[in-house]
């Protein structure tokens, strides 16, 4: 069966995944013409904005856009025009956690990927690839094909592909111009085949043909999982290893700095933090633990559980290492917290180790001021809502500010944290810092991103994660 040449794709959802992903098709691709469709009206508008004061901050992006938009790439919100003219359509809608009902805490909810596939059968008038390019439990393909076939138009054929993003927010366009992977799942019929073929002939216009893997349908969706859990893992692991550093006085960079020497091992995901955050990996690893579960291993539900049991362990280890060295209580004190994002070059807050701490700082009383230089207010106020269900946002705000540099924040505190890794947090002029604050000035840095020789020198008290003080 020849594959079918695309010539129109169609994205649904505009968020993390699907804009960066196919702006990049786009700028690779210009004789395929690619349409974003989203239902959130601000989100498109920002897209289609005239300064391309763009929704998603990503280094790069800004560049894609600016190349491609108006020329073969376009934003919308009329979704049924960009199905139907489509001979590929990418899912790439949210799929949170459900937060009711069975699973939940630990599945994914998919209500979005079934209202985006009923919409595909409802509107398409022609046979189309349809490509899961959300993270999905294994075989949600089966369902949407399920739910195609149900209610397809005669004549009109749907194939099925899985076709996961591996992508770090943050570098997301220098992986997408120059991807470890590009994974492509299928059913192994012809037909089957034949559509992996002409998504496979999209990513060939720029991608080598030897990092286009096409494997099996249920390889595809499960390998999405796997990798995030592994990756995950090894972060947990490095931070377990930073609790028995703190108390025996190893460093734990010069611990994996050595273990990073092993070609077994590898140095990368090695670098202790107060904890991972992001979209992916906590949700990903609690969908692995309830696919466990619902096989019927419970063994394993338990070792992927434990990944995540570690790393929100690591979170308040640090909270408390604040409260303990700041004369075991912070209640009236004032903390600047540094980086509100859950890593650096990104504004995205999804599981940010920030709200973690900043809701312990509250309940002990204290008061918090916030800097971060791309998550904005409104994202803030929001999550920290979120995080204190039982407080009013207007009580909130009596403990926590939200200043617009770094050295406003630290102004006048006892305490800095160090949340994320920005690079302006370590070109602090950190004596202007230190001249300014109430003493003795703390510095917890929990990215190991500072000098802290150098500013034990200036005068503070420094608590680095993953560093003993015992000789």
């Amino acid at each position: 069966m020849a594959p079918v040449k695309v010539t129109k794709i169609c994205c649904i959802g505009a968020g993390y995944v699907g804009g960066p992903t196919c702006a990049v098709i786009a700028l690779k691709c210009p004789h395929i013409t690619v349409t974003i469709v989203d239902l959130n009206q601000a989100r498109v508008d920002a897209w289609n904005s005239p300064d391309f004061a763009l929704p998603i901050y990503e280094p790069g992006l800004v560049d894609v856009v600016k190349q491609a938009r108006g020329r073969n790439l376009f934003f919308s919100t009329d979704v049924d025009k960009g199905i139907q003219e489509a001979d590929l359509i990418f899912v790439s809608v949210n799929t949170p956690t459900k937060k009711t009902g069975v699973g939940a805490g630990f599945a994914a909810d998919l209500n979005y990927v079934e209202l985006a596939t009923r919409r595909i059968a409802a509107v398409a008038t022609s046979s189309k690839i349809v490509v899961e390019k959300s993270t999905v439990p294994c075989r949600t393909a089966e369902s949407m094909r399920t739910i195609l076939e149900a209610n397809s138009k005669p004549g009109t054929r749907f194939d099925i592909l899985s076709n996961p993003e591996f992508l770090a927010e943050g570098t997301a366009i220098t992986d997408l111009f120059s991807p470890d992977r590009v994974l492509i799942g299928s059913l192994q019929t012809p037909e089957g085949k034949s559509a992996c073929q002409s998504l496979g002939d999209v990513y060939a216009n720029w991608v080598p043909k030897d990092r286009i893997l096409t494997v099996g349908l249920w390889s595809s969706e499960l390998s999405k999982l796997a990798a995030n859990a592994m990756l995950a893992q090894r972060i947990s692991s490095i931070n377990a290893l930073s609790a028995i550093c703190e108390a025996t006085g190893a460093n734990i960079d010069e611990v994996a700095h050595a273990i990073g020497f092993d070609s077994r091992i590898g140095p990368k995901f090695l670098r202790a933090s107060v904890g991972f955050g992001g979209s992916c990996f906590q949700k990903d690893i609690l969908n692995l633990v309830y696919l466990s579960e619902s096989l019927h291993l419970p063994q394993v539900a338990a070792y992927w559980r434990q990944v995540v049991e570690m790393n929100e362990y690591q979170k308040s280890r640090f909270s408390k290492t604040v409260v303990d060295t700041l004369f075991n209580t912070i209640t009236g004190k004032h903390i600047a917290v540094l980086g509100f994002a859950f890593k650096a070059d990104t504004g995205d807050t999804r599981e940010s180790a920030s709200i973690s701490l900043i809701r312990d700082f509250l309940s002990e009383r204290a008061y918090v001021t916030i800097y971060d230089p791309q998550v904005e207010e409104a994202q803030i106020w929001l999550d920290l809502s979120e995080a204190c269900p039982n407080t009013p946002l207007e009580n909130i705000k009596k403990q926590v500010t939200i200043a617009h540099s770094a050295l406003e924040a630290c102004k006048q505190k006892e305490a800095v944290v160090i949340a994320t890794e920005w690079k302006e947090f370590r070109e602090i002029n950190w004596q202007t810092v230190y001249d300014d604050m109430s003493k003795p000035a703390f510095v917890f840095d929990g990215r190991l991103l500072v000098d802290a020789d150098k500013l034990r020198k200036i005068g503070f008290k420094v608590t680095t994660i993953g560093r003993g003080e015992r000789v």
